[in-house]
């Protein structure tokens, strides 16, 4: 049914095929790039044949069909704030790796100084920030312009979007 492909696929819908794009990465089925690559067109997918093409050379876990919405349900404000993403949540998932493994060197450096600094009866030259901060600063920065890019490929695509269907309207 090809007019099946024509129909618009709600976040619901792009939701279900990021989780299958995740499970495929798991499965070794994915390289992190790809993964990567798929996730991002699959938020910019506007119809259910954009999605399909994502999935097309994995395995199939169930035809996209339409689903409805579900009912909206009543949220906490506590429950509410838990559910927005963090920036970090937000990032690549090269990004996410590469900000663990600096937090992860730069913990072990204040281990390290801390260590010296008591065993010397006094504070010693603070070092750790010399480990910390460029490298720091050089990984917020590359962070900061990739969530840019990113948003504005977004908004380009919801744009392109939404001038081919006010297009098809007329």
């Amino acid at each position: 049914m090809d007019n099946q492909r024509e129909i618009r696929a709600s976040d619901s819908d792009r939701q279900a095929v990021v989780e299958q794009l995740r499970t495929a990465l798991n499965e070794g089925r994915l390289n992190l790039l790809e993964y990567d690559n798929r996730i991002a067109l699959a938020y910019q997918a506007v119809t259910y044949g954009d999605l399909e093409g994502l999935l097309v050379d994995l395995p199939k876990k169930g035809a996209l069909a339409p689903r409805p919405d579900p009912a909206p349900t009543v949220v906490e404000p506590a429950a509410r704030q838990a559910d927005l993403p963090s920036h970090y949540s937000l990032l690549p998932t090269a990004l996410r790796i590469l900000w663990t493994i600096w937090l992860t060197a730069v913990c072990i450096n204040l281990v390290v100084w801390l260590m010296v600094s008591i065993s010397g009866g006094e504070p010693a030259y603070f070092w750790p920030m010399w480990v910390a901060g460029p490298a720091g600063a050089g990984l917020l920065g590359v962070s900061i312009g990739v969530t840019a890019v990113r948003r504005g490929r977004r908004e380009a695509a919801l744009r392109r979007g939404f001038a081919s269907a006010r297009r098809r309207d007329r």
